[in-house]
């Protein structure tokens, strides 16, 4: 460890400007749709009355989870005191403070009176989940905001393992609590599982190393710093098994849910007529998000290969979008039961699968919330030494 020096990246060059420009130009975009959005209506969206929570949830939630499982990395160094992981633990801690603000960003602009958010400031519904949340989502930027500045001072590094500990349990809390809101959501056939909060405990570890990893493997490439295949190898297979993990929760979500006759209808919807859904959720999900990156992780040839790991990470991520679509969109296109072994029908389409078509105003304003993520992780690697210069295998290598 007493070899490693960490710097700040230079950000002078041209390259390095016109990133930011491109991240300035998806959050004008997204600031662009907020205010189309506010200024005409979400009837401009392809949310409706029974499909609420639209594409950007999809991309808040996605964020917010992947906050989650991006602070692994540093947890494993602190917390259970593994020396390989310490020198990427700064980047882990400011990668998952970064998505948190991106994911809340959406989040937020999406709710149509984003003043509302002084109530949720001022007011605590302890009965409510989402009140629940308000408090966890501060607290994480607090806890984690605390565990940061203890790597970086050498003064109060003393605290780091104490800081980083608290920074564990309470990532644990914060995901426990965003499955939690689908767990405790009895009216929608799709949700009421107490599966929903250890299964997207699991996801956030999925999701927020497959970040990790291709900003690592960016920062490095395009600052022209050394990294070994030590690291690599020791990420992606940490990736293969939380890919694996996830897979597992998910097919054990399914099998429950069929064993219950109640849950008989939201399955066939999902797995077999779901149209969009269905197509999201085994080409999306499984295919793509799950089997191919463990192709690729656990074979021989593609395993050696970081461009192939970094397009694992790719459909990691894009089946992770996946998932969170069929949870949320197909668990509200599907017809609540109003009367439990009754039919229910009436002309405001009760009983009725909803449709929803995102519209581009949603997918411009997730795009600017995953553009703050990446400019404050840019603008952190220039302020603060983030960064080991080097990598290499004879330096990560020896370290357990």
């Amino acid at each position: 460890m007493k070899n490693i020096r960490y710097t700040s990246i230079e950000g002078n060059s041209v390259k390095f400007l016109a990133l930011l420009g491109v991240y300035g130009f998806f959050i004008l975009l997204g600031f662009y749709a907020f205010i189309t959005m506010e200024h005409e209506g979400h009837w401009i969206t392809g949310m409706t009355n029974q499909v609420i929570w639209g594409l950007p949830h999809v991309f808040a939630i996605f964020l917010i989870v992947a906050a989650s499982g991006a602070l692994n990395v540093a947890s494993i160094a602190s917390v259970f005191n593994k020396s390989f992981y310490k020198p990427l633990a700064k980047l882990s801690a400011v990668l998952s403070l970064a998505l948190l603000a991106g994911g809340l960003a959406v989040l937020l602009l999406d709710l149509g009176r984003p003043d509302r958010l002084i109530v949720a400031i001022t007011y605590y519904n302890f009965k409510s989940i989402f009140a629940w949340n308000i408090i966890l989502y501060t607290g994480f930027f607090g806890i984690v905001g605390i565990y940061l500045w203890t790597m970086l001072d050498w003064q109060v590094e003393k605290y780091k393992r104490i800081a980083g500990t608290a920074a564990f349990i309470w990532r644990l809390i914060l995901t426990t609590g965003t499955g939690s809101i689908f767990g405790f959501l009895v009216s929608r056939q799709a949700y009421d599982a107490a599966i929903m909060a250890p299964m997207f405990i699991i996801m956030s570890f999925s999701f927020g190393l497959a970040i990790y990893l291709l900003v690592l493997m960016a920062g490095y490439k395009w600052t022209g710093r050394e990294l070994g295949d030590a690291v690599i190898n020791k990420l992606k297979n940490l990736m293969g098994v939380f890919i694996a993990a996830t897979l597992y929760f998910s097919m054990a979500y399914h099998l429950t849910n069929l064993y219950a006759t109640e849950h008989h209808g939201i399955e066939a919807f999902v797995l077999m007529e779901g149209g969009v859904i269905t197509n999201m959720f085994w080409y999306g999900q499984i295919i793509l998000g799950a089997i191919i990156p463990l192709l690729i992780v656990y074979c021989p040839r593609p395993s050696k290969s970081r461009t192939m790991i970094s397009i694992a990470s790719i459909l990691v991520i894009l089946g992770g979008l996946a998932s969170l679509y069929v949870i949320l969109i197909g668990g509200q296109s599907y017809p609540m039961t109003l009367v439990p072994g009754y039919e229910a029908t009436s002309t405001f389409a009760d009983g009725v699968i909803s449709e929803y078509s995102p519209s581009i105003w949603e997918f411009m304003l997730g795009m600017g919330g995953v553009a703050i993520s990446l400019v404050i992780v840019t603008f952190a690697m220039k302020i603060f030494r983030l960064l080991p210069d080097s990598l290499s295998d004879s330096i990560a290598a020896p370290q357990k």
